[in-house]
């Protein structure tokens, strides 16, 4: 690793759901991936190239990147010096919570991948700050004003619904991650996948890359992440996290759990 990243992650004193990152990278590049919360960071210095779903964006000093729940995405530089950012991981439980005591009736969803508001930033760095603070009034007060202007300012309420498709592709999908998700410690590959659904190896392939864009692989290598991920969070050690989440070469996960991205 170069010598001038740093990163420390930390949970905030009054949202125990609520975690929180700080980094500074030069070359250091994050593969495709999810995370469960939203991702909101702020980028403090140099710029971030972030791909979000399909789209790739730029997000210079200044500018705050969101990531919703189960979106895709990715990380790396994007410009000569690297960049550096203070992110936040909000579960959607708090921000459905949030959002009604604002009057909306249910979790927010953010159409835009990078938002220019300087109020917004100022927000963010004080609450990103205030959560180190001893004053627990002070930095749950400031965390709730920086999430109030970002949903009430840039929430999508406009109703968006999922496209209805009669082809059964996303009812699969759903099974393909049920099946996943409780079968990580397991061997996982295409045959079992379309054993499940009861269709060919070509088209879960077919089904993967029309919901996500990606390759069942990729998906799986995501979730075993996470779980591993989780499992030290917990106090398993990195080697029995590994096998616990089904990585066959226990070396493979260190050098890509970097974790937190955005």
């Amino acid at each position: 690793m170069h010598a001038t990243e740093t990163r420390t992650y930390w949970r905030h004193p009054c949202f125990p759901d609520l975690g929180l990152f700080k980094a500074r990278f030069a070359k250091h590049r994050y593969e495709l991936h999810t995370h469960p919360t939203y991702v909101i960071a702020l980028i403090t210095a140099g710029c971030e190239r972030i791909r979000i779903g399909r789209h790739t964006v730029v997000a210079p000093a200044g500018t705050v990147a969101v990531v919703n729940p189960e979106e895709w995405h990715d990380g790396e530089q994007g410009a000569d010096e690297g960049w550096a950012y203070r992110t936040f991981y909000p579960s959607v439980p708090l921000m459905t919570a949030v959002a009604r005591e604002l009057g909306q009736n249910r979790a927010p969803v953010f159409s835009r991948a990078i938002v220019e508001d300087s109020h917004l930033a100022a927000a963010l760095a004080a609450a990103h700050e205030g959560s180190t603070s001893q004053d627990a009034t002070k930095a749950e007060a400031s965390l709730l004003v920086a999430l109030r202007r970002l949903i009430v300012r840039h929430g999508d309420w406009s109703g968006r619904a999922d496209e209805v498709e009669p082809s059964g592709s996303p009812q699969r999908f759903s099974l393909y991650e049920d099946l996943v998700d409780s079968g990580l410690g397991a061997r996982l590959d295409l045959q079992r996948l379309a054993d499940a659904a009861r269709v060919t190896r070509f088209q879960v392939i077919r089904d993967f890359k029309k919901a996500i864009g990606l390759t069942p692989a990729a998906y799986i290598r995501d979730r075993r992440l996470r779980r591993a991920s989780l499992l030290i969070e917990q106090g398993l050690g990195l080697a029995d996290a590994a096998i616990a989440a089904g990585f066959a070469d226990r070396a493979i996960f260190p050098a890509r759990s970097g974790l937190r991205a955005a």
